[in-house]
């Protein structure tokens, strides 16, 4: 089992910056790949960032060149700094593990956190 705890959310103004982290426990030592997903309001979960153990990044293109997503293996966390944030990013931040080189339906979830820009 892989426990995963996200912090660092809040209310930030847009054009503000965030940055989210997110510690693994447990068996860390069979995951690969982990990431950030987001959920908005009446809308589906979404993949924001993801980050595999060698360093290979994905984004979704509403976050290019806003949000950078790191990893520290020695530390097992895996980290969102989110800049010039919007309105349109509030949502709930889903943190996401895998031992596949993507996120699957077998990888672990943190309980999220809450992340709201307002204009």
């Amino acid at each position: 089992q892989v426990q995963l705890v996200e912090s660092g959310g809040g209310s930030v103004q847009a054009g503000g910056s965030l940055r989210l982290s997110c510690a693994a426990s447990g068996s860390i030592f069979s995951i690969n790949v982990m990431g950030w997903y987001r959920q908005a309001p009446g809308k589906q979960r979404e993949l924001v960032a993801r980050i595999t153990k060698g360093g290979s990044t994905l984004y979704a293109d509403s976050v290019k060149g806003r949000f950078t997503i790191s990893r520290d293996n020695g530390k097992n966390t895996v980290y969102l700094q989110m800049n010039r944030l919007n309105p349109e990013d509030t949502a709930a931040y889903y943190c996401a593990a895998d031992r596949a080189l993507i996120i699957t339906g077998a990888a672990y979830w943190g309980q999220g956190t809450q992340v709201t820009v307002s204009s």
